[in-house]
């Protein structure tokens, strides 16, 4: 295998995690820890773009697929408890209620 079949090769392999590793953390129920996990590796990406040393940048892709699997398994755990939306999040609120599947949105004024 050629040096440059084997640098297409990782950066292929460098991409496919990067967004494995986005698309994971948008699976957070929580948007503070959603934010957090995207925010942790785009900095961690940027951080080492400019890494040459073929030993090192496999390392980084192997400390990449492990907080993949810890993403994984937090993400289900988040599943678990969730909570309301914040304002942030552009979600409208009150109660869900419909037919058919169908939602229809009641703001809960809290005073009658």
């Amino acid at each position: 295998m050629s040096v440059a079949n084997m640098q297409r090769e990782t950066a292929f392999q460098v991409r496919s995690l990067f967004r494995s590793l986005m698309r994971q953390s948008s699976q957070f129920s929580n948007y503070n820890f959603r934010e957090y996990a995207r925010r942790k590796t785009r900095d961690s990406f940027r951080e080492h773009k400019a890494e040459t040393e073929e030993r090192r940048i496999q390392e980084l892709i192997q400390d990449g697929l492990q907080n993949l699997r810890l993403l994984k398994r937090q993400t289900v755990i988040s599943q678990f408890y969730q909570m309301d939306k914040l304002v942030v999040e552009g979600q409208k609120t009150g109660e869900q209620t419909g037919n058919n599947g169908d939602i229809v949105r009641q703001k809960d004024t809290g005073w009658d």
